[in-house]
């Protein structure tokens, strides 16, 4: 396996389980656009990409639909919906293990910035990240391929081979492609295992456990 120096972590569905926070705002936005909604379930898709790209696609709205729903979504959620949420077991440790071992950690999610950072704090987590890049609050930035990009020009003393990008959706492993660094795709979260294999990631774990193994292996 190659040697990396900086991991970037996706958060939802890499991080943490935020399924009901996402879905139950999801799910209080359509309800102020007249849609009935009643299964969480179906509402998982977002968990994942830009808001936007998953209301166009799922509900059929146009630009000025989508920035309704998703200013209704944000009510929720800041009130509530970013506290919905769990850590997936051993994250914890496993962040302590990757920066004691001299790994940089960077958070690269299409979440706002602002938001991911509360939820950082909110796990008390912020120890271990050197950076956190998400979106920005108007719609901007908020492909992965952007924030990906985005965090390569700020760590420019570094090669492309030094980075890799871990994420449980195919949008995480096709920004790590389009931006030239490697990815693991992880299947514990929110991404079927034919999306992660389909979109054809550097390595792929089952596990945050086997996740530990792949990266800290190279250096035991």
């Amino acid at each position: 396996m190659a040697e990396y120096k900086i991991i970037l972590f996706d958060l939802d569905g890499t991080l943490s389980d935020p399924k009901e926070g996402i879905t139950k705002s999801v799910q209080f936005a359509l309800a102020k656009m007249d849609i009935v909604e009643s299964s969480l379930d179906r509402l998982e898709t977002f968990i994942g990409p830009p808001l936007h790209v998953s209301f166009a696609e799922y509900y059929g709205f146009d630009e000025k639909e989508s920035k309704r729903a998703i200013d209704f979504y944000r009510e929720r959620f800041k009130e509530k919906g970013m506290y919905e949420n769990v850590l997936y077991p051993n994250i914890s440790l496993l962040l302590a293990s990757l920066k004691e071992s001299g790994f940089v950690l960077v958070v690269a999610t299409s979440k706002p910035t602002v938001f991911a950072e509360q939820i950082i704090k909110y796990f008390e987590l912020e120890e271990y990240f050197q950076l956190i890049v998400g979106s920005n609050l108007d719609g901007t930035r908020s492909s992965k391929t952007e924030i990906i990009q985005y965090i390569l020009d700020i760590y420019t003393d570094f090669k492309r081979t030094d980075f890799v990008m871990l994420g449980d959706r195919k949008h995480d492993i096709i920004g790590a492609k389009n931006t030239g660094i490697d990815s693991i795709g992880v299947t514990y979260g929110y991404g079927s295992l034919g999306e992660i294999r389909d979109a054809r990631p550097t390595y792929m774990v089952t596990s945050v456990g086997q996740l530990k193994d792949l990266l800290l292996g190279s250096r035991v």
